[in-house]
């Protein structure tokens, strides 16, 4: 059975909403939250096999921890139902509010789900659903939205009929005023900052001990020092995770990749800026293995640093996509080993670009991979400016040897391709729909985070990204091109028309992405088995 990405788009907006506790639990697919006002506020999907829209709905959405990839908790956690869930000393108080919050989605919050079956490709028609929908109907994706100021009326109807007392209003009123000074005043830091740099902006760092840590970062702009977000996963001896998160104030005046995680100058306002965040990572981190997925997370510090005047920090960094590597060798070419695919092939939750939850991610990655066989460290890696310089002029095979290549280049001829033939490496294959053949484009989302965020723009021409890649074709000529980092594929689509008539595409063939150089590509036609 073939689904069409507009079709269930336009049913799940014109779908009437439901109860959440209305969700099917014996169903999976895609789904839909509607908040108190009526309206369609985030779009998601059942993509693991071993979860209903029950499950994931009214369960996980409405009553899951706030700060989390739990939406309903999150976008609530405000006035007279906001709890702080790491405070001990509120525990009680913010109990109570979390279970009011829990009882007001139930009477003023709403769903909607379509029904698909398990062989559907849920994952994917999420992404494509999720590429053409209006912004209002995923304004909670990603955060793009703020919290709510409390519906006070709503929340004393949802009052009435829990027929709370005297003793628990008291309770969610010192959390509402709880909450106006979180609001209102930044969050105390721990003692360990130097004393020259404010103390009242950093959040605390967890306490160990911790076996090892996953971190991630994302940039406001091209620039890897741009760093306006980092998340930590914490895993403790018994393999518990605690995520630790902040916001960093970049101060930069380009945002250029606010598109993707939703983070403007806006979010940081208030922020603490690298220099202050760093004191407080460079003490919990020392003498652990750091993980990252992929290289740039390191680099990314370093070029922070680098920004500030400051010494790179010696941690023992290592690459958990090396792990999933050795972990799920089938991955190879078969969609790689980049979050997002690892997201789909072992069932993760986690919302792709957010720091918190990616770091999280990297860090079950981890896990998972001990599940199956001894993870074989390679040899940490201690940070120094020049040693990431050097990594990044480097090309890593699917063997994990590791080829010398040439300088990084701008656009490279053919013959400077043509060098490179032997270094490719495939990250990726996509399936050809038929609306790719009617609308010249290649969907290149299930291993998009492999391309190089410098050359990721946004959605039109005026948006496009400073650098481009090279993209090898067959045709005569080299495609020179940014991505669009909204719709996911090649800006440039010329070409693409010419590729899908030469090699006589079809709906349900297959392109395979090689990387054959630094910003260097070739795309190749896969015909579908018959």
């Amino acid at each position: 059975m073939r689904f069409i990405p507009e079709d269930l788009l336009s049913a799940l907006l014109e779908t009437s909403p439901r109860p959440t506790v209305h969700a099917p639990r014996d169903a999976r697919g895609l789904y839909g939250l509607v908040d108190h006002h009526g309206d369609l506020r985030y779009i998601g999907s059942t993509s693991s096999t071993d979860q209903t829209f029950y499950e994931r709905i009214h369960q996980r959405h409405r009553t899951g921890s706030e700060g989390m990839s739990h939406y309903f908790s999150q976008m609530y956690n405000t006035g007279r139902m906001w709890r702080e869930r790491k405070d001990a000393t509120t525990k009680v108080d913010g109990d109570l509010a979390k279970k009011l919050r829990n009882e007001f989605v139930v009477d003023h919050c709403r769903a909607v789900w379509l029904a698909l079956p398990d062989t559907a490709d849920i994952a994917r028609l999420e992404a494509e659903v999720l590429a053409m929908a209006p912004e209002h109907a995923i304004a909670w994706n990603r955060r793009r939205m703020q919290t709510y100021d409390e519906p006070a009326d709503l929340v004393d109807a949802t009052l009435r009929r829990l027929g709370w007392g005297a003793q628990e209003r008291a309770a969610i009123e010192r959390q509402r005023r709880r909450f106006l000074g979180v609001a209102a005043s930044p969050v105390p830091s721990i003692a360990r900052q130097p004393a020259s740099v404010p103390q009242s902006r950093v959040t605390p760092f967890p306490k160990g001990p911790f076996r090892f840590f996953a971190l991630d970062v994302e940039t406001a702009n091209n620039d890897r020092g741009s760093i306006c977000q980092i998340g930590v996963a914490c895993v403790r001896p018994d393999n518990s995770i605690e995520t630790w998160m902040t916001y960093v104030d970049p101060q930069v005046d380009r945002w250029v990749f606010t598109y993707l995680h939703g983070i403007s100058a806006r979010t940081v306002k208030g922020a603490p800026t690298f220099a202050e965040v760093l004191p407080v990572l460079r003490d919990a981190l020392a003498g652990h293995v750091v993980y990252q997925h992929s290289g740039f997370d390191r680099s990314a510090v370093a070029a922070a640093c680098d920004n500030s005047g400051l010494n790179v920090p010696q941690w023992e960094w290592c690459d958990s996509v090396h792990v999933a590597r050795s972990a799920w060798p089938e991955l190879r070419g078969n969609g790689g080993h980049g979050l997002g695919r690892l997201k789909q092939h072992l069932g993760l939750e986690f919302d792709h670009h957010d720091a918190g939850e990616d770091a999280r991610a990297a860090a079950e990655v981890v896990l998972r991979a001990e599940g199956r066989q001894p993870v074989r460290l390679q040899k940490p890696v201690r940070s120094s400016r020049a040693e990431i310089d050097d990594d990044f002029d480097l090309i890593e095979d699917d063997d994990d040897t590791v080829i010398v290549a040439e300088a990084p280049v701008v656009a490279p001829n053919v013959p400077v391709l043509q060098t490179l033939r032997n270094a490719a490496r495939a990250i990726g294959t996509t399936e050809i729909t038929q609306g790719n053949i009617d609308n010249d484009h290649i969907y290149l989302r299930g291993f998009f985070d492999k391309f190089p965020a410098d050359a990721i723009g946004g959605s039109n021409r005026a948006s496009a990204a400073q650098r481009e890649i090279a993209v090898d074709w067959g045709g005569g000529t080299v495609v020179m091109t940014d991505l669009d980092g909204a719709k996911q594929f090649f800006r440039k689509r010329g070409w693409i028309r010419e590729f899908f008539a030469r090699n006589g595409a079809r709906a349900g063939d297959m392109i395979m992405v090689e990387e054959i150089g630094p910003y260097s590509y070739r795309v190749v036609f896969q015909r579908r088995a018959a």
